[in-house]
């Protein structure tokens, strides 16, 4: 794995995106469902936890969590990459009563893991 750029203007220096459990994002589909049937029309949503991660941050965790190396390189910035790049969800929030419960980086990367150890995952 490349890390693409360790320059940036954050804490250490890699990107930042914004990451949601799927279980979250289930959750959220569910009350848009519910919006629908109540009648409310067809709205767009942003889904997202508002913070994010960084790079390195989503390694050392995946490392923590597997109890193994991520082997990875630093290489160039991408053309185009932005810092940082997050979802603000508070309309999700207040119309739907969404709130992302499951989206800490631990807990993603747990239940990945989880669920690449089962044999979900054709590689």
């Amino acid at each position: 794995m490349t890390v693409f750029g360790t320059d940036y203007d954050t804490p250490d220096g890699t990107c930042i995106r914004d990451y949601v459990h799927v279980m979250d994002l289930v959750d959220a589909h569910l009350l848009g469902l519910k919006w629908l049937e109540q009648g409310k029309g067809s709205r767009a949503f942003n889904l997202g936890t508002g913070s994010g991660y960084s790079v390195r941050e989503v390694i050392e965790q995946s490392q923590v969590v597997t109890n193994k190396p991520v082997p990875h390189s630093e290489g160039p910035r991408r053309p185009g990459d932005c810092t940082k790049l997050v979802s603000g969800s508070q309309r999700a929030m207040d119309e739907l009563g969404w709130t992302p419960e499951r989206s800490s980086l631990s807990e993603m990367i747990k239940d990945a893991w989880r669920w690449q150890q089962n044999g979900h995952y054709d590689q």
